[in-house]
Order: structure tokens, then C-alpha cells, then sequence
């Protein structure tokens, strides 16, 4: 028998968002065009699904014929999380994919969201975590919002565990562990022998969003 408490500790991942698209071919030579990887094309008499994964994503997007009733372009202010913001920009620029300019919020207002006033975005880039955006649309019109996480706040992951979504972001993680890591030599003065577990512990509390070691 299950009991309240059970049922709270029990894992629910979100696995498939489905998106509305008018043309099932143009949207997926434009979602291959954003590097994403194409997991599925199947075909029946009665529906048509394709899906994509973006990189280092534990979720999915799918879009197709007969899988949704909503209009096209009608999914809007979905989140893609990056590490490094300016990178991920100017590798879709190369790509051919035109994505807005970084903006950040405007203090004590919700910007991000595109029903939201224009005069409530500041351009630029912010100087925390989570406040850095951009936005971009498929053909449709269907919109996403990029957003700059470079340190997690405190309850968003279990701090004893770290993971990483893929090999690029490991590396972003370690660099900015290697660049702390280089002013804490400063400090103490001589190298650092123990440097690996130094870094270890920087990675889990900065994904963690707990204090980091100095």
C-alpha cells in the first residue's frame, strides 16, 4: 500500500514536451539545423512523431501530425538552461539560426516572458546566475527562451549527488573550479597537492548551491 509519504519521495521525470508545428519537415530539418539530436521519425497511417533531444537533456521534444490539438507556434517561454550563454548564441549564429540579443530583467520584474512588457528588458547580460536570457522561435513561431545558469540555487538538485549533461558542460564546470582553485594557491601560498579532491568539492557545492570552498 502506498502512503502520502511514499508517494512524495517517488521519482517523476519529465521526459517528452509536445510541440504543435504546421509542417513536419520544415520543423525537422530546423531542429537538426539546432544540433539536436533526432531520436525518432515513425510514420503510420493515423500519425506522424519525430523526436529531438537537445544536448546534454534529460527531455525530449516531439512534434509530428494527429499528436496534438493546439495551433501551431501556440507553445511558447520553453526553457533551455545553458552554461555559457554568448557560446551557445554564437554557435547557432554559425548554424544559420537567429536568435535574439542577451537581455536581463529590469530589478523586481519578470521579463523573460514574452507577454511581458518590453520596457522591463535591460540589454546586456546579467551579472548573476538565472538572470541572463535570449530568446529564439522555430519556424512556427513556437518560442524559446534560453537562460545562463552558472550556479544552481540551494534545493534544485540533491547535494549529494552531481551529474553533468554532457562533456561540454563537465568542462565548463572545471574550469571555473580550475580558475578558484588558482586564487586559493594564491591564498595558501604554494601548490596545492590535494587539488582534486579541492576541485570535487567545488563542483558539488557550486551545483549543490551551497558555499563554496576558499
Amino acid at each position: 500500500m502506498t502512503t502520502t509519504d511514499d508517494r512524495g519521495s517517488a521519482d517523476m521525470k519529465l521526459e517528452v514536451i509536445v510541440i504543435p508545428v504546421s509542417d513536419v519537415d520544415r520543423a525537422k530539418d530546423f531542429y537538426a539545423k539546432l544540433g539536436w539530436r533526432l531520436d525518432a521519425d515513425v510514420a503510420r497511417d493515423d500519425f506522424r512523431l519525430v523526436q529531438f533531444t537537445p544536448p546534454g537533456s534529460g527531455c525530449s521534444v516531439q512534434f509530428g501530425w494527429n499528436l496534438t490539438a493546439a495551433a501551431p507556434g501556440s507553445a511558447q517561454d520553453l526553457y533551455l538552461v545553458v552554461s555559457d550563454l554568448q557560446a551557445v548564441r554564437d554557435q547557432l549564429a554559425k548554424a544559420g539560426v537567429e536568435v535574439g540579443e542577451t537581455f536581463h530583467c529590469a530589478p523586481g520584474t519578470s521579463c523573460r516572458f514574452r507577454a511581458s512588457s518590453p520596457d522591463t528588458r535591460v540589454s546586456g547580460p546579467a551579472d548573476a546566475s538565472y538572470g541572463s536570457f535570449a530568446w529564439f522561435s522555430d519556424p512556427d513561431g513556437n518560442g524559446w527562451l534560453f537562460q545562463e545558469v552558472t550556479t544552481r540555487l540551494p534545493g534544485r538538485i540533491d547535494a549529494a549527488t552531481t551529474s553533468f549533461g554532457s562533456a561540454s558542460d563537465l568542462a565548463d564546470a572545471m574550469r571555473r573550479a580550475s580558475a578558484a582553485h588558482g586564487e586559493h594557491e594564491k591564498r595558501i601560498g604554494q601548490a596545492d597537492p590535494d587539488w582534486p579532491d579541492w576541485y570535487a568539492a567545488y563542483m558539488v557545492a557550486e551545483q549543490a548551491g551551497t558555499e563554496l570552498p576558499t
